[in-house]
């Protein structure tokens, strides 16, 4: 790899900078680009009923600027544009956006396509870094001021045969397309030349969009550039300076997030960073960004795997699993530790108030505030720890599994894991602690049972157990006496020919609701020669539920 034919696109600097100080308090105003720009990235671009949909899916999110189209590239477009507005599927509050390179007959037909439009952003661009003069279109510094110029003149000239009313509906976006590899200073100047064009006032800011059309250096450079750039533009007070952050470098997020920090009042970008090459910003990952820091970004993104369902289907565009926030496994953990903090934090947000500082170990955000459920939080594979398949039984089939015996299961678990060189589902997790605990008849089953109290004076209570067990193969009849169901199985096995052993560890809950409801018990027992085993027994009885994991243990 010779990296020798290569140099970094250097900009000047702020004198003193000051964004690195500074922290985002507030969202930008969002335009989505996902109908032009992220559009024009598709294999196969969306039809007209689509995009339709993609338009209504935007308004619900709350974005009130939209870039619908390019009006004058096609009859798709233009015809769009119409139906916009010709249906009226603009509400009062939402601001179209069209594209249109500087060039008279393109204006004319964009104007065309416009009309009648409640609020319109026409934005205008042409190229201005060194290579796009000298390959694309061999001219000098000025003449691709003229052009620029000429682009906003064209423009002025269609609004004459408007009303006022519909004159002060449209508003202008000038791009100096590859920004981030044009020199900074001839950047202003050429935004100088359009604004003067133009003209500013309160009412009618110029918004100039400064775009990383190829994300050529680090995030930092990008803030000094937009600072530079709002340090040196005139009459910045009727200026709007807006982002259109590319990734090239996979660093368009930060490029963005840092440029806000340096004064950038807008954002232009696309849902999940659909477009070319290696795409546009992605606008969830940095609103739900803001959110994890208190910031309200503006948008509803509440229901963001309806959202994402919408966005594939609508570009068939897959999300990728580990994509911030919206991915599938956004809130998975295989890791062990990772599984046993998680489970932690969430058993103790359980206990507080709704509104509490969100502070669950691993978790950013919590998953609810954007539709997002629990299940599948904690995976399991070879790698997973002790807690993760203990989560998974309690969390999907409510067993509370003590904590001494969670390195069990998770050792059981991980071993058929490795077996199948693959992450185990909650139901194959759920089949093995089953088989291997309450379903296990390796060496003891119990054939037959009965239990009776028997009356007499003293104040503690005795009952009479008996039955049937079969041991390695081997029924034996069974009785003993003692303090309670179990204490007197106990007992009785004692007389048998299973080895001695003491219960050690005991615990106890119910699981399901109603008529459905069983006790789950766990046993420890410790054998003779110094050997631990836990059992796991289920019954709607709950004396029998005891029992039960006896002699699960001593199938272990």
């Amino acid at each position: 790899m010779n990296a020798s034919k290569y140099r970094p696109v250097i900009q000047p600097a702020p004198v003193n900078r000051k964004w690195p100080d500074n922290r985002i308090t507030k969202a930008p105003v969002w335009c989505s680009v996902d109908l032009r720009d992220g559009n024009q990235a598709l294999i196969d671009p969306m039809g007209i009923e689509t995009k339709l949909a993609y338009f209504d899916l935007l308004v619900k999110i709350g974005f009130k600027e939209i870039e619908i189209c390019f009006p004058s590239a096609s009859d798709t477009e233009f015809d769009f544009c119409r139906r916009l507005i010709e249906e009226n599927h603009i509400p009062e509050d939402v601001t179209i956006q069209v594209l249109c390179q500087a060039r008279e007959h393109l204006i004319r037909r964009t104007m065309e396509a416009i009309k009648g439009a409640p609020k319109v952003i026409f934005h205008i661009y042409n190229s201005t870094s060194p290579a796009q003069r000298k390959y694309t279109f061999n001219k000098s510094k000025k003449e691709i001021i003229d052009i620029a110029v000429e682009g906003v003149k064209c423009i002025k000239e269609c609004m004459k045969d408007l009303s006022e009313d519909e004159r002060k509906r449209i508003r202008l976006e000038y791009s100096p397309e590859s920004f981030s590899m044009t020199e900074l200073d001839y950047a202003i100047e050429i935004c100088e030349a359009v604004k003067n064009e133009w003209g500013t006032s309160p009412e009618n800011k110029i918004i100039f969009n400064l775009p990383t059309t190829v994300e050529c250096y680090t995030a930092n450079v990008y803030a000094d550039s937009i600072e530079y750039f709002a340090e040196h533009i005139s009459d910045r007070e009727n200026v709007i300076i807006s982002t259109h952050c590319h990734n090239d470098r996979g660093s368009g997020v930060a490029e963005c997030e840092l440029a806000l920090l340096a004064g950038a009042d807008r954002v232009e970008g696309c849902l999940f960073g659909n477009g070319e090459r290696t795409g546009n910003l992605d606008i969830v990952t940095v609103a739900l960004n803001m959110f994890s820091e208190g910031v309200d970004p503006e948008l509803d993104l509440s229901n963001l795997p309806d959202i994402a369902d919408s966005y594939q289907e609508y570009t068939k565009m897959d999300i990728p699993p580990r994509t911030p926030y919206a991915g599938g496994l956004a809130y998975t953990a295989l890791s062990g530790g990772h599984q046993d903090a998680i489970a932690k934090g969430l058993a103790a947000r359980a206990k507080m108030d709704e509104d509490a500082v969100w502070d669950v170990p691993y978790l950013l955000i919590d998953p609810k505030d954007i539709g997002r459920k629990y299940e599948g939080i904690i995976r399991i594979n070879s790698q997973s720890g002790k807690g993760g398949a203990s989560f998974i039984l309690e969390h999907n089939y409510g067993y509370s599994i003590p904590k001494a015996m969670q390195s069990a299961i998770g050792n059981l678990v991980k071993k058929e894991s490795d077996r199948a060189q693959r992450e185990l589902k909650s139901e194959e997790i759920l089949a093995l602690f089953e088989k291997q605990w309450i379903e296990n008849k390796t060496h003891l089953e119990l054939l037959d049972l009965a239990s009776t109290q028997l009356v007499n004076h003293s104040q503690e209570e005795t009952v009479s157990v008996r039955g049937v067990i079969k041991y390695n193969g081997e029924q034996t009849a069974f009785g003993g006496k003692g303090n309670g169901p179990l204490d007197g199985f106990v007992r009785a096995l004692r007389e048998t020919s299973v080895p001695a052993f003491n219960i050690t560890a005991f615990h106890e809950h119910s699981v399901g609701q109603g008529s459905d409801t069983s006790a789950v018990a766990y046993v420890q027992i410790t054998m003779d020669d110094g050997s631990v085993h836990w059992g796991v027994g289920k019954s709607s009885n709950v004396g029998r539920a005891g029992i039960a994991a006896v002699v699960s243990a001593l199938n272990q």
